[in-house]
C-alpha cells in the first residue's frame, strides 16, 4: 500500500473525529444561549452539565466541575495525540500497519457476510468444492492510465534474446518475466527460445507449444517483440551476441545498472537460464503485466487446446464435477527433493544417479526434509487426505501426472480409495499419440485439464503448482488445495492410533489455511507467481451485500460440505509396507515400516 496510504489510512478517521468534536463544540451554545454537553479535544472549555443531569442527583460545586472537566478534556486529548502520533510513526517506517489493517477488516468483513449458515455444532460447514465466497473476486491486470506505450522496434535498447530453463511451467515463468524485463530495459524481445538440454529432452520450441502469433499481438502495447533478430543487425555487429547470466530474483534496479549498459553498448543481449530471475516485488503495473503475459498472452496452441478440452469434455461427461491431482511422485522429482521413501538401497542408488544431474545440489537429510514438509506425500497419503477432507468414495479424479515411481503398485491404494481414476492415457489413448515424445506437450495437456477442473489438489509446491495455483485465483479463486505436509506428515505416521473421525477432524484441522480461499495470505506476502495479489479485486461492498441477499433467497441447496463419511474400510485398513527393492507394495502388513506409507 505503501507509506503515504498509510500514514493517511492512521489520520484520516480521526482528523474526521476532531473535525467534528470541534464543530459540536463551537455549535455548543445555540437555541437562545442554551448550553448543551459536548466534548470537546482542541480545547479545555469548561464543560457544563445539563438540565436533566442537575436534576438526577447531587452534584459538586460549579468550579470542582469546571476543573474536572478541564482536566478529563486534557488528559483525553493527550491520548489520542500519542496513539495518533505513534501510529503514524510506524506506518511511515514499516508501511504494513495499514495493509494489515486494511487485510484483517477485510477478513472480519467477509467473515461476517459470507459465512452466514451454520452447522449443527455451531461452526461452519466449509464446501470442499467451492470457496464460500470466491465469487466476490476477480482478476484485473488492465493497464493503468498512465501506462506508458511500447516503445517501437527503431527506437529500442537493443533486442534481448531469452534462453529458458527447465521444464514447461519452469519455462513459462521465464517467458513472463522475460517480458516484464524487456519493458523495463525499453528493448525489443526476440521469441524466446525454450530449454532443449534439461532432464526431460523435449526439442520443442516455443511455436510448437504456444500461439505465437496472438502472443506478439497481445503484448503490442506492452513490449515489441519479433521472431529472430533482422538480418541487417546481425551482419552489422563485430562480435556475437554478449551471454550473460542474471542472479536470481533480480530487482529491476539490477537490469538498469548492469544489464542496460551492455545492452546499448552491443546492441544484442542474450540473457541464459532464464528462470526466476526477475524479483517477486514490482510496482503494481510491471505485476499486471506478468498477469497479462501469463494468464492471455501464452495460449496453447489449437492441437493442444483441442485435445485438452476433449479430455475436460470426457471427464464431465461422466461426472458433473471431478478433481485434478497433480501427483508428482515422478523419480526426478523425489530424487530431488533428498527424501526417502522405505525402497532400501535400490532407491537410495537409483536417486543418487539422478541427482547427479544437479550439480549445485547439497547433501539433505531425508528426515529433517520430511519434519520441514518439503517430501510429497505418497498417492496413497494424498488420497487418505482428501477422503478425510469430505471428498466421497465415488469422487472422479483426473491424475495430473509422468511416471510415478513404483509404477502401477504405488497407484493401487489411490484407486481402491476412489475408483473413478483417470489418466490422460486413458482417456485419449489414440489421439495422444503424437504428443507422446513431447514431455512439455503433455504437460501442456495436464495443465489444460486441472485448470478447467472444480478443484485441483497439487501434491508439492513445484512450477506447475505455483503457475496454476496462481492461475485458479485470478480465474475466480477456484478451490486449489495444497497439502500442509510439515503437519500431515507427522499426522500419517500417528493415523493407527486414532479412529477414524479423530483422524479426519485432524486433516481438516491441519489443512485450515491450505485450501485456496482469498484471504489465505496477507497483503505483499507469498510467491507472486502463486500469489497474484496486484492482479485480484475485491468488487465493491454493495456488491457483494447484494450477492450475499441473493444466496439467503436460494438457501437450502444441497452442497458437498466437510461432513466427515467413513471410506470404504478395505481401502483404510491397508496399512502401507513399501519395499522398493523388489518394485512392489506388500499389503496386510499390521506393521508401521518405513516412510511413507
Amino acid at each position: 500500500m505503501g507509506v503515504a496510504k498509510s500514514w493517511l489510512f492512521s489520520l484520516t478517521p480521526a482528523a474526521a473525529k476532531l473535525a467534528l468534536l470541534q464543530q459540536h463544540h463551537q455549535n455548543g451554545f445555540s437555541n437562545g444561549g442554551e448550553k448543551k454537553h459536548v466534548l470537546s479535544l482542541r480545547s479545555p472549555a469548561p464543560i457544563t452539565a445539563t438540565a436533566t443531569a442537575t436534576k438526577m442527583a447531587p452534584s459538586p460545586s460549579q468550579k470542582e466541575r469546571k476543573q474536572a472537566a478541564v482536566s478529563w478534556s486534557w488528559s483525553w486529548s493527550l491520548v489520542c495525540g500519542l496513539m495518533l502520533f505513534g501510529l503514524g510513526l510506524i506506518s511511515l517506517f514499516t508501511g504494513q500497519v495499514a495493509s494489515d489493517l486494511e487485510w484483517y477488516s477485510q477478513r472480519l468483513v467477509l467473515n461476517t457476510s459470507f459465512y452466514t449458515k451454520r452447522s449443527g455444532n455451531g461452526r461452519e460447514a466449509i464446501d470442499v468444492w467451492k470457496s464460500s465466497y470466491s465469487k466476490f473476486y476477480y482478476g484485473c491486470s488492465q493497464r493503468g492510465p498512465h501506462y506508458r506505450p511500447a516503445v517501437k522496434e527503431r527506437s529500442s535498447n537493443g533486442y534481448l534474446l531469452i534462453a529458458t530453463s527447465g521444464g514447461l511451467n519452469q519455462q513459462r515463468t521465464g517467458i513472463t518475466d522475460a517480458v516484464v524485463v524487456a519493458r523495463i530495459l525499453n528493448a525489443t524481445l526476440v521469441v524466446p527460445e525454450l530449454d532443449h538440454h534439461s532432464y526431460w529432452k523435449d526439442d520443442s520450441d516455443f511455436i510448437h507449444i504456444f500461439d505465437v502469433d496472438w502472443f506478439m499481438s497481445y503484448l503490442a502495447k506492452d513490449v515489441a517483440i519479433v521472431r529472430r533478430v533482422p538480418e541487417k543487425v546481425m551482419r552489422s555487429m563485430e562480435k556475437p551476441p554478449y551471454t550473460m547470466r542474471v542472479p536470481r530474483k533480480s530487482e529491476p534496479e539490477y537490469y538498469i545498472e548492469q544489464v542496460l549498459p551492455i545492452l546499448l553498448r552491443r546492441r544484442v543481449l542474450q540473457l541464459t537460464k532464464f528462470d526466476y530471475r526477475l524479483s517477486s516485488n514490482l510496482d503494481d503495473e510491471l505485476q499486471k503485466l506478468r498477469c497479462r503475459v501469463n494468464y492471455h498472452a501464452l495460449k496453447f496452441t489449437k492441437s493442444i487446446q483441442e485435445l485438452g478440452h476433449k479430455l475436460v469434455m470426457r471427464m464431465r461427461k461422466m461426472a458433473k464435477r471431478f478433481i485434478a491431482v497433480h501427483l508428482r511422485f515422478e523419480p526426478d522429482m523425489l530424487a530431488f527433493s533428498g527424501c526417502y521413501y522405505g525402497g532400501g538401497d535400490k532407491e537410495r542408488d537409483e536417486f543418487a544417479e539422478i541427482r547427479k544431474r544437479w550439480a549445485t545440489l547439497p547433501d539433505l537429510s531425508a528426515e529433517e526434509e520430511r519434519k520441514r514438509g518439503k517430501c510429497p506425500l505418497t498417492p496413497y497419503e494424498v488420497g487418505l487426505m482428501l477422503r478425510a477432507l469430505g471428498f466421497a468414495n465415488d469422487t472422479y479424479l483426473y491424475i495430473a501426472s509422468g511416471e510415478i515411481y513404483g509404477g502401477e503398485e504405488t497407484l493401487r491404494p489411490l484407486r481402491e480409495l476412489f475408483p473413478n481414476f483417470y489418466t490422460k492415457e486413458m482417456l485419449a489413448s489414440e489421439e495422444l499419440k503424437p504428443f507422446l515424445p513431447f514431455s512439455s506437450r503433455l504437460a501442456a495437456i495436464d495443465y489444460i485439464v486441472s485448470d478447467e477442473s472444480d478443484v485441483f489438489v497439487t501434491n508439492n509446491n513445484g512450477n506447475m503448482a505455483k503457475i496454476l495455483a496462481g492461475r485458479r485465483r485470478y480465474m475466480g479463486h477456484k478451490r486449489t488445495i495444497r497439502p500442509n505436509a510439515k503437519r500431515l506428515s507427522a499426522l500419517f505416521m500417528a493415523r493407527h492410533q486414532m479412529n477414524w473421525e479423530t483422524f479426519a477432524k485432524k486433516v481438516k484441522s491441519c489443512q485450515k489455511g491450505f485450501m485456496g480461499d482469498p484471504d489465505e495470505v496477507k497483503p505483499g506476502r507469498g510467491e507472486f507467481h502463486e500469489f497474484p495479489q496486484a492482479c485480484v479485486c475485491q468488487k465493491p461492498f454493495k456488491d457483494i451485500e447484494k450477492s450475499n441477499d441473493r444466496d439467503h433467497h436460494s438457501a437450502g441447496k444441497t452442497k458437498s460440505t466437510y461432513n466427515v463419511e467413513k471410506p470404504d474400510e478395505k481401502a483404510l485398513q491397508i496399512p502401507i509396507k513399501r519395499n522398493m527393492g523388489k518394485e512392489r507394495l506388500s499389503l496386510g502388513d499390521e506393521k508401521d515400516e518405513g516412510f511413507p506409507e
